[in-house]
């Protein structure tokens, strides 16, 4: 609707605090917000209503004149005259007839946020004519989608995922596309495979954090459904283990359906590497090769590029349709986050491995930026969280390996002093994070350090601390330049993740 009009949007996920929601409405100068008055997330009510009252208090909060309300569970919610206005309402006076708005193939389409290193959201910016073709170009191609089809990707509208590939490029398809509210596990674990034989589903794109969930609850309650209808299976948001590829291949799909693992991330726009399903050889845990006109390079830190089996960092050496423009209203940060590392190629962060077949492996993030649940979040905006608590001195974010996340967050925080370290002060900052980014946020595990490894400049080796946030704490490397080496044993003595 927004697009039709030509109405630059910025959609956001759900589950944000009001604080990360006034973060991003001040930062977006937005004007208008629409929401409802609660949503439901696996049988508990989220209060989106009042997470945008308590947002619109915020003192950077100063753009905000309407505030739209979808009607969606019925509950009580508080009202602000002249403000404040029933979406059915305005529905109800306007003609269902509405013209679409000519738009420049470079006008702005969305913002929308995504994690950074520095601790503040970047508001990527994607224009209306490259990135609407890139979007329908790979959902018509990665996913076969062939008229009459049901597809059904499983994210949250509120990220890139969700943009793309619930939203623009299947509509722009003429697809149909199959929207869910709620988690993969409620009221049952049998509940995705429910939807697909309900809606006879033929394509589901989820994420591996969910086929990871699905799968500790066994076998049986995929087996208890038919799954008839599938063709195709797909995944996004973080590399996929082999165990987890083999469990969906094998059981969801009956060894019938083709895996598309795919790559990309909110500032592509659109998948940049994957299979095409029926044509490329499949390896368990890897997205394959590259999708029509991506050129990609493996390069050293240094920027030399890698020819044939290499490791190191991946980056895209040409344009491509759907690339962000810009970050919204700071272009050098643009430029200076994706073009400068290695200049005149676009710096993805993330580290890759290529096979001696050009297959690409990701191994992962090489910036201080986390990937929770196929969710990019900066290790700076969890630091800051915790850190804003009246008893926490110093907090240093790393990741470790998660069983179900892939990634979880593993913070180490230095207390004020004459603070003591309690069950109840430990369950309050967890709490604490939640509050002021949201759920996703909650740190999976939080170490006491009474000092963190610093060199002599005050730099935090970040290298050991995530070497013993992965109980991997044998080759710690050259601690040789630490102002006091020896906090790194209180560390390792008292690792959480054993």
């Amino acid at each position: 609707a927004c697009t039709r009009i030509g109405a630059v949007h910025s959609v956001v996920f759900g589950g944000f605090s009001p604080d990360a929601l006034a973060g991003r409405i001040h930062d977006c100068e937005s004007n208008i917000v629409i929401t409802a008055d609660q949503g439901m997330r696996g049988g508990k009510a989220i209060p989106l209503k009042d997470n945008v009252d308590a947002a619109a208090q915020h003192p950077e909060v100063k753009t905000l004149e309407k505030v739209l309300v979808v009607r969606n569970t019925g509950a009580d919610i508080d009202w602000v005259e002249g403000r404040d206005a029933w979406l059915h309402d305005l529905e109800a006076e306007v003609d269902a007839d509405c013209p679409c708005e000519e738009m420049g193939a470079e006008d702005p389409l969305f913002i929308l946020y995504t994690s950074g290193s520095t601790g503040k959201p970047k508001g990527v910016l994607h224009t209306t004519g490259g990135y609407l073709v890139f979007a329908a170009l790979t959902h018509q191609y990665v996913f076969d989608y062939h008229p009459g089809d049901v597809y059904w990707c499983t994210a949250d509208v509120g990220w890139v995922t969700g943009h793309s590939y619930i939203v623009y490029g299947p509509l722009a398809n003429g697809a149909i596309t199959l929207m869910f509210e709620g988690v993969p596990n409620y009221p049952t674990a049998s509940r995705f495979w429910e939807v697909c034989d309900k809606h006879q589903v033929n394509i589901v794109y989820t994420a591996p954090t969910a086929i990871r969930a699905l799968m500790r609850e066994g076998d049986e309650p995929v087996k208890s459904t038919s799954r008839k209808s599938l063709r195709l299976l797909g995944t996004v948001g973080e590399p996929i283990n082999p165990e987890a590829w083999e469990w969906y291949y094998h059981v969801v799909g009956d060894e019938r359906c083709p895996i598309v693992d795919t790559w990309w991330q909110t500032e592509t726009g659109g998948i940049l590497i994957t299979p095409l399903p029926g044509a490329t050889a499949l390896k368990p845990g890897s997205a394959t090769k590259p999708f029509f006109g991506i050129q990609l390079a493996v390069v050293d830190a240094d920027g030399q590029v890698l020819e044939g089996a290499a490791e190191g960092n991946l980056v895209v050496t040409d344009s491509w349709p759907a690339q962000a423009r810009s970050l919204y209203g700071n272009h050098e940060r643009f430029v200076d986050t994706y073009f400068t590392t290695y200049e005149g190629r676009f710096f993805t962060g993330d580290g890759v491995r290529r096979d001696e077949d050009g297959y690409y492996w990701i191994t992962g993030r090489v910036d201080d930026v986390l990937n929770v649940s196929g969710h990019r979040m900066g290790t700076a905006e969890v630091e800051s969280a915790l850190v804003a608590h009246k008893s926490v001195a110093e907090a240093a974010v790393v990741g470790c390996p998660h069983e179900i996340k892939g990634q979880g967050i593993y913070a180490y925080v230095t207390l004020m002093e004459g603070i003591e370290t309690t069950d109840e002060l430990l369950a309050e900052l967890r709490q604490w994070v939640r509050k002021e980014i949201g759920p996703i946020a909650t740190p999976a595990f939080i170490q006491w350090a009474p000092g963190l490894p610093k060199t002599r400049s005050g730099k935090i080796m970040r290298r050991i601390l995530r070497k013993i946030a992965e109980n991997d704490y044998s080759n710690l490397g050259d601690t040789s330049t630490l102002a006091d080496p020896g906090v790194v044993d209180d560390l390792v003595e008292n690792r959480m993740n054993r």
